[in-house]
């Protein structure tokens, strides 16, 4: 368990969300300095909402907030970092789904092109080698423009509800060592 002093850890979300049986959703039990930062549309969003209800979220979290972002939620991070970053202290990005592949779902709107700066923060990108979402080449391509450390957990799929990490414990020892960085 993550200690007391890293807190706050906002929880971003993909698209439609991350169910109950998510890595995310597990990690709120017993965790009260983590908080999912809840969208409005999470199957049909538009980057400049996210980006407006992430920002209200940092805001709200005051100084220091730890973001772990799953999916579109890195590419979310991204998006914000590019315009705003205050109040964060890192970021934990899993599994950064390409907004420009022809993989990616239609129906969000704004996420492409992927911003390519680095982050005003430390981050971490967590990916996987069989992600059906991005590849592990692109995948450390966006962790190399961000300046982010690059971590290949091996094949973990798109390291979500159906690759069956459970709590993922591996997942928060990654959060424990960015924040402590």
């Amino acid at each position: 368990m993550l200690a007391a002093d890293l807190s706050p850890v906002l929880l971003l979300p993909g698209l439609f969300d991350s169910g109950p049986e998510h890595w995310q959703t597990l990690w709120l039990a017993g965790r009260p300095g983590f908080r999912r930062v809840e969208q409005k549309d999470w199957a049909t969003p538009r980057c400049a909402d996210w980006v407006a209800t992430l920002d209200q979220a940092v805001q709200e979290a005051g100084r220091g907030a730890l973001l772990v972002a799953h999916s579109a939620g890195c590419a979310l991070v991204a998006h914000w970092a590019s315009a705003r970053h205050r109040g964060v202290r890192c970021a934990m990005l899993v599994a950064p789904s390409d907004v420009e592949a022809p993989s990616y779902p239609v129906g969000p709107t704004g996420f492409s092109p992927m911003p390519l700066q680095p982050l005003p923060f430390a981050s971490t990108v967590v990916a996987s080698s069989d992600d059906p979402y991005v590849s592990l080449e692109r995948a450390r391509f966006f962790a190399d423009s961000w300046g982010s450390r690059f971590v290949n957990i091996g094949p973990a799929g798109h390291v979500n509800t159906a690759s069956g990490l459970g709590e993922w414990p591996a997942g928060l020892e990654l959060l424990e060592e960015l924040a402590r960085r």
